[in-house]
């Protein structure tokens, strides 16, 4: 089953590559990055918020902010 897994995630970082060459087509660079990484954020956060785990925030260590930040 690993095996499977392996593969798609393969397959799917190479789409994601493919999929931002063509994107980024006549798109300043950092624009599009800036994009890219509100999408990956948005993602984040709604994944946070799916498996209801925002309550552990107020857990996280002032050192563990450091270096999350960091």
């Amino acid at each position: 089953m690993w095996f499977v897994f392996a593969l798609l995630s393969a397959v799917f970082a190479a789409l994601t590559s493919i999929l931002a060459k063509i994107g980024i087509a006549g798109v300043n660079s950092n624009l599009a990055t800036a994009i890219r990484t509100m999408v990956v954020l948005v993602m984040a956060w709604g994944m946070v918020f799916l498996t209801n785990t925002q309550g552990g925030i107020a857990a996280i260590s002032k050192k563990s902010w450091l270096f999350l930040i960091l």
